[in-house]
């Protein structure tokens, strides 16, 4: 029955347009920027709607310089690609959840229209890469949603293919490299408690803007690394620089540290507590072996201390073991490094976050969860549209894009 009424509604649709156009082929008319056009002919294509394909009689106009127009596929919102605008949101939806198979039989399955995986892709990193030139260049500011913003950020590895990875040194025994690194900004407001008073959260309040992006700024360049760029622009977009209270959170990576201070010097900088204890426990096991009791309660003892302010008595332990232990040094000098940032009875007075746990989920949920899937190796530029199409997504931006770009 559905089959049946979409074909129907689709041969309604394609006499309508057809019936319209036959009377609509003016033997001079000018492009959106005056170029006089000179009507030649029809010429038929077979597009794909929401009701099912339709074939179209378009007229075709010429330019003085031989080039095509076709201004009728242009009202009617037809791209290049045969998609109506309708199939296109369709595509951003699934292809910027799904992979571009599975997206593709899910718009079969819901809608009975036969987009084939390919299409899927080509049309899904087509907006992604409208996207992204949306993003750089519409940054409209609003006021913040609370009076505490936070700002986190991490990074995440992406399978690439070879040859975006050729002469670059990573992980792998042999010291190549299989992954770029997907850099993810997350802000947010946190003024909910959970079941323990704990400050989480506030539903809503996450957007969220990453790419495969260098975050490193030399002291000669004259303007931010593009990664930094990003995070300026998403931080005005969400109001976080008008915030009475600005947060940065994160791990303990230099590139987020830096970024916080050069772009939000007036910032509390706060290390996520997980992540601090962690660096103690591994500390404790490289002092004292892996299943020694003794060495789990010495950590257990530091981890408390840690949360009760008291890091010179933590830094005081370390040194006994530092010089004969890397990862005792590398620890103490750690806690050293971060003191302001590991100010956990100052930071729980203020009623802030010490957990980055909605970023890490964000590059678990955000980036691992589209573009990590078994089999997948992308390119920088197939990797970031879809990336900025998965954001937009999330941040609830997508059909507000699709709305404009309709009426564009």
């Amino acid at each position: 029955m559905r089959e049946t009424s979409l074909r129907t509604a689709a041969a309604v649709l394609e006499r309508m347009i057809n019936s319209a156009g036959d009377d609509s082929s003016a033997a001079i008319t000018r492009a959106d920027d005056g170029t006089v056009l000179t009507y030649v002919g029809k010429r038929t294509k077979t597009f794909v709607t929401v009701l099912g394909e339709i074939t179209l009689h378009r007229a075709y106009y010429t330019d003085g310089n031989g080039r095509g127009y076709f201004p009728q596929d242009r009202n009617l919102g037809f791209d290049t690609d045969c998609l109506s605008g309708g199939v296109k949101r369709m595509i951003g939806h699934t292809a910027g959840v799904l992979s571009f198979t599975e997206s593709s039989l899910m718009i079969r399955n819901l809608a009975g229209l036969h987009v084939g995986s390919k299409h899927v892709e080509r049309a899904g990193e087509a907006l992604g890469q409208e996207i992204i030139n949306t993003e750089k260049s519409q940054v409209v500011q609003v006021p913040p949603c609370s009076t505490t913003m936070y700002l986190g950020m991490d990074g995440t590895g992406c399978p690439m293919r070879k040859e975006e990875t050729e002469g670059r040194t990573g992980k792998q025994p042999d010291g190549s490299a299989k992954t770029r690194e997907v850099k993810l900004a997350v802000v947010f407001s946190a003024d909910s408690r959970d079941s323990h008073g704990k400050p989480t959260r506030d539903v809503g309040s996450v957007s969220y803007n990453a790419a495969i992006e260098s975050a490193a700024t030399a002291d000669v360049d004259e303007s931010l690394s593009e990664f930094a760029q990003r995070t300026e622009r998403e931080t005005q977009r969400r109001g976080f620089d008008k915030a009475a209270l600005q947060v940065v959170i994160g791990d303990g990576a230099k590139w987020i540290w830096n970024i916080a201070d050069e772009q939000f010097p007036d910032a509390i900088q706060i290390i996520d507590l997980f992540h601090a204890k962690g660096t103690i426990s591994t500390a404790a096991k490289a002092i004292f072996g892996t299943e020694n009791k003794f060495g789990a309660q010495w950590a257990k003892t530091c981890r408390d201390e840690l949360e009760a302010g008291k890091l010179e008595r933590i830094i005081e332990k370390l040194k006994a073991f530092a010089e004969n232990c890397k990862e005792a040094r590398q620890c103490r000098e750690y806690l050293i490094t971060n003191r302001r940032r590991l100010n956990y009875p100052r930071f729980r007075a203020l009623g802030l976050c010490t957990s980055s746990g909605i970023v890490e989920s964000g590059c678990k949920h955000v980036i691992g969860a589209r573009v990590k899937q078994s089999g997948m190796h992308w390119t920088v530029r197939g990797a970031n549209a879809i990336i900025a199409l998965r954001c937009f997504k999330l941040s609830g931006r997508f059909d507000a894009f699709m709305d404009q770009r309709r009426s564009a």
